[in-house]
């Protein structure tokens, strides 16, 4: 309890208005510039973190501040570039830009006192980063099916069982490698929360960003409408999470699981490489 009385940082408010002020000017633009302004900002939202987490943190600790608790605040940030773009020009766009300021304020104030602690999380604090990061997972993932041109199928025209172009492999393997980095980035961050050991929060990342990854072609392939793909992507990364979260620290699981969950993964990978391939030469 001593943890929850530890006051956010200054600082949170100053990178909130930045990012308010790189998602406004984000909407006059297109093509490959919102692109770079969202890579700025999650670059931004790192040292930006860094920098403000170190200034609170080294008044209460001395180690230095974990890498873990930059990753869903910039990830968030990076995200919403893309939401934004989902909301109709006018004044939709003004409560959307509010929800998302107010979400960031969350998640970086909540990862400050994390940050900040001198105990261990609690149970709390774990549904707390959980939730946080599956807030920053479907604003990543719905950004940049957002942000890529053909992402997002039309939901009239497959509600209405019209054609449907198939997507290029160069499209599906594009979402599929994007969207299993973000997936590998906010893993990272969960299982950081059950285990100290680099190369245990390693492997279930990498196997949350694999499996995501999969999901990711496997969905843009069947023609997913709107933004229900990426919905369905925090499922999948919700469900892969539950599973690896369920049987304590990765610690205590060295054994064949790791190497025929590897098998099924690549199994997966080359199932749904061959029909994404297949569907597009038909």
């Amino acid at each position: 309890m001593q943890t929850r009385s530890i006051e956010a940082p200054a600082g949170i408010r100053e990178l909130a208005a930045a990012a308010g002020v790189l998602l406004v000017l984000s909407r006059f633009v297109d093509g490959a510039a919102p692109w770079v302004i969202a890579v700025l900002l999650f670059g931004a939202y790192l040292f930006g973190a860094l920098q403000v987490f170190h200034d609170a943190h080294s008044t209460t600790r001395a180690h230095g501040v974990p890498i873990e608790s930059l990753l869903d605040p910039a990830v968030l940030a990076f995200g919403s570039i893309g939401v934004l773009h989902l909301v109709p020009i006018g004044l939709l766009e003004v409560p959307a830009l509010v929800a998302i300021l107010w979400l960031l304020v969350r998640s970086l104030a909540l990862e400050a006192r994390l940050a900040q602690a001198t105990t261990p999380p609690s149970a709390a604090d774990r549904t707390a980063v959980l939730s946080m990061t599956m807030v920053a997972g479907l604003a990543a993932f719905a950004g940049i099916a957002a942000l890529v041109p053909g992402a997002l199928p039309d939901p009239a025209a497959v509600v209405n069982g019209g054609p449907v172009a198939p997507p290029s492999p160069s499209l599906v393997f594009g979402l599929a490698a994007a969207d299993g980095l973000i997936a590998f980035l906010l893993a990272y961050r969960v299982a950081a929360l059950r285990s100290t050991s680099i190369r245990d929060v390693g492997w279930a990342a990498s196997t949350a960003a694999a499996i995501v990854a999969i999901a990711a072609a496997f969905l843009r392939t069947l023609a997913i409408p709107g933004i229900l793909g990426p919905a369905l992507l925090v499922l999948v990364f919700f469900l892969w999470e539950a599973i690896h979260g369920s049987g304590g620290a990765p610690a205590r699981r060295r054994d064949p699981r790791r190497i025929w969950e590897t098998l099924l993964l690549v199994a997966l990978g080359l199932v749904v490489i061959v029909w994404s391939v297949g569907l597009r030469s038909s």
